[in-house]
């Protein structure tokens, strides 16, 4: 399958390209267990949390992962957490959303695709105008992705925080959009939050991460999703901070 390029003109042919898209779990498998072994989180849960996402994952439930966005090396963290946690089986079948700027050099873009990605037009690069019709093919993608069988990480702030680590950003309404498309296509996922902290910006190894209980029963609307996926990253922040 040819890889198009990944430009906003042609975004009818990319994101008919991420529809289909699947990377070899075996190599996934073995490029996140070297991750784990070089970036070594330190990953800790609230009680029942770590038990109750082994249930989830082996009772093949559909999972939202949203993320706090402190640097660009961001991805492999969490890759490395998910070999270091119950998260292990849905590595292969687990998709990311990213920049697209992440897909323009050939060698990363592989190991995008290694990784699941699917890439995302920011309005911040192209204008929100010029971005609207990709960004709901974007969704609609993620949403279908879920139904097919795929879980969903997201980085919902959008951008690294520069600003204050232990807050998290304003979250994006993509995400509470997408659960809501994934809901009209006739699934029920559970978000989870996880909160990064690498304590010393200049360390970026052995970060603190905590995985917090999954949340079921999310609102209907968009925009209250958003805000509980909001409130939800900040706790899993707060934990991961008080754990570094």
């Amino acid at each position: 399958m040819d890889r198009p390029a990944v430009i906003l003109e042609n975004d009818t042919t990319v994101y008919d390209f991420y529809l289909r898209h699947q990377q070899n779990r075996q190599v996934a498998r073995l490029a996140y267990a070297t991750l784990a072994r070089r970036f070594k989180p330190r990953v800790s849960y609230p009680e029942g949390a770590r038990e109750e996402l082994r249930r989830l994952v082996y009772d093949d439930t559909r999972l939202i992962i949203a993320v706090n966005h402190l640097s660009e090396t961001d991805p492999y963290t969490v890759a490395a957490t998910a070999w270091a946690s119950p998260l292990r089986p849905v590595i292969g079948r687990t998709r990311v959303l990213a920049k697209d700027e992440l897909f323009q050099e050939p060698k990363q873009r592989r190991r995008i695709d290694m990784m699941g990605g699917i890439p995302v037009f920011r309005g911040k690069n192209h204008g929100m105008r010029a971005v609207s019709a990709a960004g709901n093919r974007m969704m609609d993608v993620s949403a279908e992705r879920v139904r097919r069988g795929d879980d969903l990480a997201i980085f919902p702030e959008g951008t690294c925080n520069l600003e204050d680590p232990t807050k998290v950003q304003k979250v994006g309404s993509g995400i509470g959009h997408i659960v809501s498309r994934v809901r009209a296509l006739g699934v029920e996922p559970v978000l989870i939050c996880i909160g990064l902290s690498y304590g010393d910006p200049q360390k970026l190894k052995s970060a603190s991460v905590y995985i917090d209980t999954p949340i079921t029963g999310l609102p209907d609307k968009p925009l209250h999703i958003t805000r509980t996926v909001s409130d939800g990253m900040q706790k899993a922040l707060d934990g991961a901070v008080a754990a570094y």
